[in-house]
């Protein structure tokens, strides 16, 4: 199907400039009208959902689209864009992608079919033109959690750079130095990000992070599962394994108990996304918590803003780490307060991000940078259960 940049080049126009002669905006030449519109019939072009989008009249609908129902940060993330959206007078259609991009469109189509009067999307992966041509053609939009590079929108997430570096951080000091990570799909903003801080905050502690110890996940229970049995059939396995979210962490739990091995004696267990179940585990789950709640409220405060015509900036909040028993920690070390992060946490806002709204931390190093580790995996003969973590 073609998009609206195929439109673009096919009438040597900008994507502004077709954006603006298929709404009848009066600053379009006749000329690059008249080319704009043979270009949409030659190439079969199909602007409705997203120029249905655009209207002066309101439905007091939002459209949210999840990437993953079942996944209790998301129910969370959901149930608070109902209630602020509530609050301010709009309802809300919820869209499930699944993990699925082509999921993913087709409830992003759908919901501007309906005249939604905005979006929020939490995005699949980082390549979807549908995206493009709906933030292009002023489509009310807001992403949150994730976002696409490149599309100029809004942003709302929380920023677990810290987090993770207080997680590591914590590890070492437990006298753990073998570290691996169940990491989130290449494809998505926080499953890349998570990695490279992983590994930027283990070599501050002079830790390398092998190939070996690096297992790619999908936010989803069975991946971490079938990580995480990798991980425990290695000549030297990992003392810790951190996954990247929440479904991850419970399947690497199986797979640990599945062996008959033990958290933390046998092998430690730390994620990110913390959740009410994590307190309910033997033994509680240390991770890092994100404000999901507040994220929620943001998000839609800012897509209103947006619906409205008042200014909306990207707002990012901070992740915090929760110290539980899962890693070896005293039992003194846990909380006794709630889980969740503080709903009343000060969100810091920045402008709308333009071409890109990512974090401003450094990019993943390439191989060449990357020092050879100082305490990667020995090769050996097979040991097939985890070691102790080390005193040292």
């Amino acid at each position: 199907m073609a998009s609206i940049k195929d439109v673009a080049a096919e009438a040597g126009v900008s994507v502004a400039t077709v954006s603006r002669a298929l709404n009848g905006h009066p600053s379009v030449s006749e000329d690059a009208r008249t080319r704009v519109l043979a270009a949409v019939e030659a190439l079969g072009y199909r602007p409705n959902a997203v120029a249905r989008s655009l209207r002066t009249d309101q439905t007091h609908t939002l459209g949210l689209v999840i990437s993953d129902v079942l996944n209790p940060y998301f129910t969370e993330l959901a149930r608070s864009v109902e209630e602020e959206a509530r609050a301010l007078g709009y309802s809300v259609i919820i869209g499930n992608a699944d993990e699925r991009p082509d999921l993913q469109d087709h409830h992003v189509r759908n919901l501007l079919d309906r005249r939604i009067d905005g979006l929020l999307v939490s995005p699949t992966d980082g390549g979807s033109p549908l995206m493009l041509d709906a933030a292009c053609a002023g489509t009310p939009m807001v992403f949150v959690d994730r976002w696409i590079p490149g599309v100029d929108v809004p942003v709302v997430r929380a920023d677990g750079r810290e987090a993770v570096r207080d997680l590591v951080a914590h590890l070492h000091r437990l006298g753990h130095r073998r570290l691996a990570i169940i990491a989130g799909p290449a494809a998505t903003t926080t499953g890349q990000e998570r990695v490279a801080v992983f590994r930027e905050a283990l070599r501050a502690h002079g830790l390398g992070l092998p190939d070996v110890y690096i297992g790619q996940g999908d936010f989803q229970a069975d991946s971490g599962r079938r990580v995480t049995e990798g991980f425990l059939s290695l000549p030297e396995p990992p003392e810790v394994v951190f996954a990247a979210d929440n479904l991850m962490a419970l399947g690497a739990l199986d797979a640990i108990r599945a062996r008959g091995l033990r958290v933390p004696d046998d092998i430690a267990l730390a994620a990110f996304d913390d959740i009410r179940w994590f307190v309910h585990t033997d033994p509680p789950i240390t991770a890092i918590a994100q404000p999901t709640g507040e994220l929620g409220r943001a998000a839609v405060r800012a897509l209103v803003d947006r619906i409205e015509g008042r200014p909306a900036k990207s707002v990012t909040l901070p992740a915090r780490l929760v110290v539980r028993r899962s890693c070896g920690e005293p039992a003194s070390q846990e909380p006794s307060a709630s889980p969740g992060p503080s709903a009343s946490a000060e969100p810091s806002t920045s402008p709308e991000p333009s071409a890109s709204p990512g974090p401003s931390a450094s990019p993943e190093p390439s191989a060449s940078e990357e020092p050879p580790p100082a305490q990667s995996p020995a090769q050996s003969p097979a040991v097939r259960s985890p070691v102790r973590r080390s005193q040292s």
